[in-house]
């Protein structure tokens, strides 16, 4: 679990240092999600290099597409494209577009961005598994102000009826979306009791804990008659303490003198 951590941190420099030289994205997001997408991709999920092309394996849906420069990390520290690639995040030729796009980049599994699409074709994928008897799973990551699409409840709806047990949502709860909380925007109110409405099974985690994290997906796992969510309580631009809950960063690079000043604290951090 330690080399996890220490992962995480090295990924969030990756991420701060990509934003900075594209001049725009979403650090917010991506540093709240980071723990997460540690967990699975390092300790829960069969997805790499050898396997990518195979189809059965387990597959990753990042429904809030803008936090791609957390998944682009992931995907170059493991190997999927050169490291150096993340340097040409968002500019024009680059296979690394401001959100995931599957066609471009190697290891993506769907196109995503526009949110409230993701369970949907989550759930195709999941079906799919289910007709090849395939003990593999779909994970999902589902931003908490992405709840606010009517789409997402009628996905939730359809999952459940299909006994989608191996699908794991895994929900960034941070509070905060572009135009500010949740709460103002609108009100997401109590998550795992909507989902449990649903009948799904739900759990908790510190979406900072990767022990946490890893023992609720390991808990899902165990599920052999209804779909998982587990709501990961996080930080907004977790890491970086001057981007910590602050709306403001959910959209905007960081500049020069921000990047550097961030990147002094991630590392002194390590």
């Amino acid at each position: 679990m330690k080399k996890l951590e220490k992962k995480a941190q090295e990924l969030r420099i990756m991420i701060i240092q990509s934003l900075a030289a594209a001049g725009s994205g979403h650090p917010g997001g991506s540093l709240s999600a980071i723990d997460i997408l540690t967990t699975l991709y390092y300790q829960e999920m069969t997805i790499n290099t050898q396997n990518y092309q195979q189809r059965n394996r387990d597959h990753f849906v990042l429904s809030k597409g803008h936090g791609a420069p957390a998944l682009y990390a992931v995907l170059a520290d493991k190997g999927f494209f050169p490291k150096s690639d993340l340097m040409q995040l968002r500019k024009f030729g680059s296979h690394l577009q401001g959100h995931p796009d599957r066609n471009k980049t190697y290891g993506v599994d769907v196109s995503s961005g526009s949110l409230g699409q993701g369970l949907s074709i989550a759930n195709g994928l999941a079906l799919a598994k289910k007709i090849d008897n395939s003990d593999c799973y779909t994970f999902v990551l589902l931003g908490d102000g992405e709840l606010q699409e009517g789409q997402v409840w009628e996905a939730v709806m359809s999952a459940a009826h299909y006994q989608l047990n191996r699908i794991i949502v895994l929900i960034d709860h941070n509070g905060l979306q572009i135009d500010g909380t949740n709460d103002v925007i609108m009100g997401v109110n109590d998550i795992g009791a909507k989902f449990t409405s649903f009948n799904w099974h739900v759990l908790h985690a510190n979406g900072h804990d990767i022990p946490s994290i890893a023992k609720a997906v390991q808990m899902a796992k165990k599920q052999t008659s209804a779909p998982t969510v587990i709501v990961c309580e996080t930080i907004k631009g977790k890491g970086v303490s001057f981007m910590e809950n602050q709306v403001s960063w959910h959209g905007k690079a960081p500049s020069k003198e921000e990047a550097e000043k961030a990147l002094a604290e991630l590392k002194g951090a390590e």
